[in-house]
Parts: C-alpha cells; sequence; structure tokens
C-alpha cells in the first residue's frame, strides 16, 4: 500500500536528518576498542583493581554479586545512600522504594538499630511528603517520634503533615512537642505561628458557614411554610404517586403536606434559578414550557405566582415569533396550555388563569421544584395526534 504523501515527505525529511546527524553515543573511532573491552559483556580479562570511575559498570556488578559479602551495616548504608541519592534527584518514588528496601533489610539484619531505623522513617517520610502521599508521610513521622522522641526533622515533618491535611490541632500538637526539647528553633516556631493561624481561619470559616447555613435553612423553612399555606404539592421522588383521584380531595391539605420536603426545592443545576419568595411575600417560580411539535422549549426564571399564562405568551409570541415557527401559526391567541398528573393525565388550563391557581390543583405536583407545562396550536394536526390515546381531563 502506498504512502500518502505527507508519509513520504515526513520520512524524506527523517531520513536526510539520520544521515546528517553523527550518533552521540557510539564508540569512538580512534579508540573503540579500548571502550569496547570497557564494556563487561566484552570484556577479554577483568582488571585486578576495579575503578568504578574507569569502569563503572563492572563495579555495579561486583556490588551486586558480592553483595552478600558485605556486612549487615554496610548493606543498609548503601541502601540508605542511594536512597538519598534519589532524593537528591527528586526522583521520589525511586527514593521510597529503595528507603523501604533498607528497612526490611534492617529489620532483618539489625532489628534493635532503632537509629538507623529512625532515620530511615524519616528521609522517607519526606520523600512521601514530596509525593503528596501525606498521610503515608505523617505515618512515617510518627513511628520516627516514636524511636527517638525529640528528633527535631520528624517533629517538623508531622507537623507539616498536619498543615497539609488541615489538622491543625494536631499540628500544634507536634509543634509544642518539638518546642519542648527545642525551644529556640526558628523553623518550628515559625510552623507553629503558621499552623496556629490557620487555624483560626478555619474556626473563622467555619461559624460564618454556619451561620449562613442557619440563615439558608431559615429562609427554606419559611418557603415552604408559604408553599404549604398556597396547598402547592411538591413531587418527592422517593415516594410512589399512585395518580388515584380518592387519595387527595381535600386538595392535598394532609396527605400531600406531609410529603413536602425541604429536598423538592432544590436549586436547578441548568438555571440556576429556583422558587423564591419576595418581600412582598408574594411567591415566584422557574417554569418550563415545552412546545413538542417543534422539541423547542423557553425556560421563564420567575413566573410570579399572580401572572396569568397568556401575560407571557404574549411577550414570547408577540410582534415577533420564534425563528423555528416558519407556518407563523404560534400566536397567543391560538395556543393551549397542558399539565400532566403524577398517572400521565393531560389537563388543560384557561391561559388567563394564574398560576397559583393552576399550582393550587389538586393533581398538580410541582417536580424537582420547576413546574412545566405543554403548548399546542389549537386545531392543528399536531394537537390530534399529540392527545390521542392520552386521557384528557
Amino acid at each position: 500500500m502506498a504512502l500518502d504523501s505527507d508519509s513520504d515527505d515526513g520520512m524524506d525529511a527523517f531520513m536526510d536528518k539520520f544521515k546528517a546527524e553523527r550518533y552521540k553515543k557510539a564508540l569512538n573511532e580512534d579508540n573503540w576498542e579500548e571502550e569496547l573491552d570497557r564494556i563487561p559483556l566484552f570484556m577479554k580479562s577483568i582488571p585486578d583493581e576495579i575503578d568504578p570511575m574507569k569502569y563503572p559498570d563492572l563495579a555495579c556488578l561486583q556490588a551486586i554479586i558480592h553483595d552478600d559479602d558485605r556486612t549487615p551495616e554496610e548493606q543498609v548504608r548503601n541502601l540508605k545512600d542511594e536512597a538519598n541519592e534519589y532524593f537528591k534527584e527528586k526522583s521520589y518514588e525511586k527514593a521510597v522504594l529503595v528507603y523501604t528496601a533498607a528497612l526490611k533489610r534492617n529489620y532483618e539484619k539489625n532489628g534493635d538499630d532503632k537509629d538507623t531505623n529512625m532515620v530511615l522513617f524519616t528521609n522517607r517520610a519526606a520523600a512521601q511528603f514530596h509525593l503528596g502521599n501525606i498521610r503515608s508521610a505523617l505515618k512515617d513521622a510518627a513511628i520516627a517520634r516514636k524511636l527517638k522522641p525529640d528528633h527535631l526533622k520528624a517533629l517538623m515533618r508531622g507537623a507539616q503533615c498536619c498543615v497539609e491535611l488541615r489538622q491543625f490541632a494536631e499540628a500544634l500538637w507536634w509543634c509544642d512537642e518539638g518546642l519542648k526539647v527545642h525551644p529556640t528553633d526558628k523553623k518550628l516556631q515559625e510552623l507553629r505561628a503558621a499552623a496556629d493561624k490557620q487555624k483560626r481561619a478555619a474556626e473563622r470559616d467555619a461559624r460564618k458557614s454556619k451561620v449562613k447555613e442557619k440563615k439558608l435553612l431559615g429562609e427554606k423553612k419559611a418557603l415552604l411554610a408559604a408553599i404549604q399555606e398556597r396547598g402547592v404539592k411538591l413531587h418527592q421522588p422517593d415516594k410512589p404517586q399512585h395518580g388515584s383521584d380518592s387519595e387527595d380531595e381535600d386538595g392535598g391539605s394532609s396527605v400531600a403536606m406531609a410529603v413536602l420536603s425541604l429536598d423538592a426545592l432544590i436549586t436547578q443545576e441548568a438555571t440556576g434559578a429556583r422558587v423564591f419568595l419576595d418581600e412582598q411575600g408574594v411567591l415566584h417560580w422557574p417554569v418550563l414550557l415545552l412546545y413538542p411539535e417543534h422539541q423547542q422549549t423557553d425556560f421563564i426564571s420567575a413566573f410570579c405566582e399572580n401572572s396569568c399564562f397568556l401575560d407571557h405568551l404574549a411577550v414570547m409570541f408577540g410582534e415577533e415569533l420564534p425563528p423555528w415557527d416558519t407556518d407563523r401559526k404560534y400566536l397567543p391567541q391560538n395556543l393551549q396550555v397542558f399539565f400532566e398528573d403524577a398517572a400521565e393525565r393531560l389537563y388543560q388550563v384557561n391561559p388567563e388563569t394564574s398560576l397559583l391557581e393552576v399550582l393550587q390543583h389538586k393533581r398538580f405536583l410541582v417536580k424537582a421544584g420547576s413546574p412545566s407545562f405543554f403548548v399546542l396550536v389549537e386545531g392543528s394536526a399536531f394537537r390530534v395526534a399529540f392527545l390521542k390515546g392520552r386521557r384528557l381531563m
């Protein structure tokens, strides 16, 4: 299969560059035999004395092969030094792995070497901290402090972890424990001051949040009381609605009021609008108008309960009709409004009726805090098809 022109051009450019550039890691043309003899695989003989600077690969292999010949202390020290190098290079994941290996080796060979374990746990805590594994770092710092209660680095690291976790009271405890044995340490003093400042700020924010939450709860309760007084019923998703006429013949004052919930007055995620009570004690609802013939919608963010549907329809379909109404038939006088109950039965609404009167209908349920209505054109073929097979009350 032939390559396209772009692929051909790219390959030609690559080959030209490949031919022009020299391989930077290739053996030197003048002394390639000497360099090849330094690679363990191609060595003709092993030198008596292995200089790590001259034979780094061979020295590495020798260290691996003869590691068991070293004392346990040397093995642990080598692992610790290797981990420290990784840490300096900011290769924190590798540092954690090697510190862990050093700890395992030290427990196996020198179980009572608490000082070395303390250093390894402290260093691993630092690596974990830089990786963002704050809880693991705090755990290591706590073990290091247990091994040596006055170890400054462990105390500092424990306090820093607590600050990162926003556990400011615990951070202050770590600082205070450290200042007992290192009372003049400036870094520890600065860390304590910062932790104390953040603790006070967090407490202040918590108080403000509590006041705001209490105020919001009060507003919601007032809103709920206003809805209850009007006899408006809210649909509760987890409560099955059977839709029988007998369950609410009195207008819903008893049974339906029991299902009213503050959770039903949720903020509309898509629009940010919700039902609210104005200073005059009038309710305003977010209302959705559906035009199924054209799969279009209108959202009225604040439909006053005392306004009628015709007020809004006259504005939306007044002098300028929407572009999707190509037949120019969505005139206010031609429109009919319907709502659907829990049993999917349709009820026609007089456009001159106020929103409150419709919401007080014994079959109307407000779903998700937003009443919705169908809008159809009187006498249209779509209206006939839409209502066919549906129960129109």
